[in-house]
């Protein structure tokens, strides 16, 4: 049974620091102030810390107060493999917590705050795990140690996981010309999320549309003149609720099961004395294997036309917003074996599971990367009121990625 090492003050105060610097994604809100918005500070403290490491950060713009963070480790001796290790620097909202959100906060053995398990737990296992291998491999360039194979790790430090995938669809775009320029093509990748230590090879993807229904306005005192945007949009979710009812009642993958639909906001009209112009909502759709984004808006549309006995002229359904891949299991060996080898040098059990949330897993994998999820933490404590992880998985989960890097 592994216990905690000399390393848990060293990570726990790394947590804390990270889970200090706001770094909320602003979810497609717009007017947002960048003082506590986007992740500019925390990339920005990055960059200086992996410089303190002897490190050469790359800054890969995506968007407006957001950048890509990337950097490598060589070895000392013989090039093993190219790992890439990726994890988000971006976390949910903090509206409804009961710890304080940018305190990270040490109690029980346990460091709260937002993100401290999705997944700056994470990140600070990899910096962790970064900034011991580049010590041991200068000590071996100034001839204080002896040279050793083992592999490159670059480093990817990632914006927007939770909205849109941005920084990994950028990350990997124009055929990884970034991470080819970093050393070599990455034989494997690891991704950080909270997987309690086991490793995550399969998971769902994801597509996302806003729906619009229109109405005509007129005052509430006569509503008889107009027509409701909001009651046209009634009759929509309910044909959408019962949509999502037929994708869960037909047979699924063996570990997934099903696709799935929900409908996670709606906004509609401007005053409570004014029939409503304008409705919409935003669907989520997660994708089973065998399903795909296009599949998916097939059957979304012929389910409206369906429910709703034609298209009618006030309905509105753009292209999806957001597609993501799913994580398809059988082709992430080469990740899981290597994985799975520097748990069992830990004598760590190896569990392999699937999920049905996404990651940027699947978008790195879709480029050709055998990839895989793994880190501390439970995914039941991520965006929760009380976000916390325990130390004891920080020492542990560094550890094997030492390990990972390590393997011949």
């Amino acid at each position: 049974m592994l216990t905690l090492s000399g390393r848990a003050p060293q990570l726990t105060k790394l947590l804390s620091q990270l889970v200090q610097i706001p770094s909320v994604n602003p979810m497609g809100r717009t007017g947002v102030s960048p003082d506590v918005f986007y992740e500019h500070r925390l990339t920005d403290f990055l960059e200086k810390w992996l410089l303190a490491q002897g490190a050469t950060p790359v800054r890969q713009p995506v968007a407006l107060h957001r950048d890509n963070l990337v950097a490598v480790c060589e070895p000392s001796g013989p090039v093993t493999r190219t790992i890439l290790w990726e994890v988000h620097q971006d976390t949910v909202p903090v509206e409804g917590m009961t710890v304080k959100p940018f305190g990270g906060e040490l109690l029980n053995d346990r460091v709260f705050g937002r993100g401290a398990c999705d997944v700056k737990g994470g990140m600070a296992v990899m910096l962790g795990a970064f900034e011991r291998l580049m010590i041991e491999r200068k000590a071996s360039r100034f001839g204080q140690a002896q040279a050793e194979p083992g592999a490159r790790v670059i480093l990817a430090l990632t914006v927007d996981e939770e909205h849109t995938f941005l920084g990994v669809q950028t990350l990997v775009g124009e055929k990884c010309a970034l991470l080819r320029q970093m050393g070599g093509w990455p034989d494997i990748a690891i991704v950080a999320e909270p997987t309690n230590l086991r490793i995550v090879a399969a998971h769902k993807g994801v597509a996302r549309w806003n729906l619009l229904t229109r109405g005509v306005p007129c005052h509430s005192s006569r509503p008889d003149q107009g027509h409701n945007a909001i009651y046209r949009m009634a009759r929509v979710v309910s044909v959408l609720e019962h949509h999502a009812a037929q994708l869960m009642a037909m047979p699924g993958d063996a570990q997934l099961g099903t696709g799935t639909l929900s409908v996670g906001k709606i906004q509609g009209g401007i005053s409570v004395n004014t029939v409503p112009d304008e409705c919409v909502i935003e669907i989520d759709r997660r994708l089973a294997p065998g399903e795909s984004p296009d599949s998916a808006d097939n059957q979304l549309r012929r389910a409206l036309s369906q429910g709703l006995g034609g298209w009618p002229s006030w309905l509105e359904l753009p292209a999806a917003w957001m597609c993501c891949p799913g994580l398809v299991g059988p082709d992430q060996g080469a990740a899981r074996n290597l994985l799975a080898s520097a748990l069992m040098r830990m004598g760590l059990p190896v569990h392999v599971d699937a999920v049905p949330y996404g990651t940027d897993a699947s978008t790195i994998a879709e480029a050709g990367i055998p990839s895989v999820v793994f880190g501390p933490g439970d995914i039941k404590l991520a965006h929760t009121a009380a976000e916390s992880i325990p130390v004891a998985e920080l020492v542990q989960a560094e550890e094997v990625l030492i390990h990972l890097a390590k393997l011949p």
